[in-house]
């Protein structure tokens, strides 16, 4: 692929005249950076406000307002029914039915919200997760260890990269796996490490853990419209992810769940219960005992956040406009046109330690820097980039296809070109 791509502006240029989704950018607001558009490439953080998402908060303002209460049955998008608005679209990205998928919450209170109702330590009590996952997944699997009065020592098990290695290596996970397939109750990874943006086969995992004795859970906050994936097929037994990122759900927005269709459909299977997970039909008749809905939406506590969830139910009209298919073939195009740019730099010292194959990644590259990582980091955002850093030493770079262009990432190496690195300075 690194053969056929150019490394003047008139290559850019004519990628971004053929882009068939070329027309989505100017329905995204950018921040600006002396009277342009700045190069955001921090869509693995927080993606843009898409610009329909004032006219859909308005009408439920205008909702409220005129309707009141009567809005539950009779807004826009009725309050007391507005899941299908995210599920139908969800299912597609996420790959399972619309019974499989909710909308609540948020990542890290739906993340202990499935494991109250999926880890139940015993015979089997160890959780394996990825060293480094995002601090969010270690906190919640600690905390959850201790609510079982478990030693969190002894029962997480943390699979790191191999001695000066940056990535996680699969075989090392599931030779893992079968080590302890005796007491392991729990593979619980970040889809693609927040840190590295290594991509982990989900589907082979998944399958190592059922055949260990244990269930699969994952956090999905990397990949959820990054690119797609099978949870149904594959046989996760659950996964979370939050919809600020790469789905533009607005800072805060609401997290989403996915239950595989075994447990979804079963009524009794164990989980916290609230008001708004059992069948609308019977909600207002006030009854005691909780009897759950038989899908996903059985795991619901509490009403549906209208207003939080109005930037989501923008941005997924705009990802069922485009078709996931279509934004994975460009996103890996981007990915890989910069980093064959990246390539081109040799003035700064830095490594790509995101895996090299397309299939072990998504839209974001990690650059690892001995030396000056902050400096470079600094020198980017004065430059009109918006990318964020992590400790130790890694900088992000996430093109997102619905609005990113191949010119912003032509920008982004006319740029790099120009920095030289401070080699009298240590980060």
């Amino acid at each position: 692929m690194a053969s056929s791509f150019g490394t003047d502006l008139l290559y850019a240029i004519q990628k971004d005249n053929n882009d068939t989704l070329r027309s989505f950018r100017s329905r995204f607001f950018f921040p600006q950076h002396q009277g342009k558009d700045a190069i955001y490439f921090c869509g693995n953080s927080l993606g843009l406000q898409a610009n329909n998402v004032e006219e859909i908060i308005l009408q439920e303002l205008r909702d409220w307002r005129n309707l009141a209460i009567e809005g539950y049955l009779n807004a826009k998008s009725p309050w007391m029914f507005s899941q299908p608005d995210f599920c139908k679209p969800l299912s597609k990205i996420m790959g399972c039915g619309e019974e499989e998928i909710t909308v609540m919450n948020s990542l890290t209170v739906n993340l202990h919200l499935l494991l109250l109702s999926f880890y139940r330590p015993g015979k089997r009590y160890k959780i394996m997760m990825e060293a480094g996952a995002f601090p969010s997944d270690q906190y919640a699997v600690e905390t959850q260890a201790l609510f079982y009065g478990l030693d969190p020592g002894k029962t997480v098990i943390e699979i790191q990269p191999r001695p000066d290695e940056k990535i996680i290596r699969e075989e090392d996970i599931l030779s893992s796996i079968e080590q302890n397939k005796e007491s392991l109750a729990l593979v619980l990874l970040g889809g693609i490490n927040y840190y590295s943006g290594q991509l982990f086969d989900i589907k082979a995992i998944t399958a190592a853990a059922h055949k260990a004795g244990a269930l699969a859970g994952f956090d999905l906050a990397h990949v959820a419209g990054n690119l797609p994936v099978k949870l149904h097929d594959w046989g996760v037994d659950f996964a979370v992810w939050c919809s600020y990122k790469y789905l533009n759900g607005g800072p805060g927005a609401v997290g989403g769940a996915f239950i595989h269709q075994k447990y979804a459909r079963d009524r009794g299977h164990s989980r916290l219960g609230g008001w708004w997970g059992i069948e609308e039909k019977t909600r207002f008749k006030m009854e005691k005992g909780f009897i759950a809905k038989p899908d996903a939406k059985g795991w619901n506590l509490s009403t549906t956040p209208v207003f939080n969830m109005a930037a989501l139910k923008a941005s997924l009209q705009l990802f069922e406009e485009a078709g996931m298919d279509t934004l994975h073939t460009k996103s890996r195009l981007l990915t890989g046109y910069l980093e064959f740019l990246l390539l081109q730099l040799t003035t700064i010292d830095f490594q790509i330690i995101t895996p090299v194959e397309p299939v072990r990644r998504g839209a974001q590259l990690s650059l690892y820097f001995n030396k000056n990582g902050r400096v470079i980091h600094q020198k980017m955002i004065e430059s009109g980039i918006m990318v964020d850093y992590r400790e130790p030493g890694v900088i992000r770079i996430a093109p997102a296809p619905l609005y990113n262009s191949f010119e912003d990432v032509y920008r982004f190496y006319e740029i790099l070109k120009n920095f030289q690195q401070d080699s009298g300075e240590s980060q």
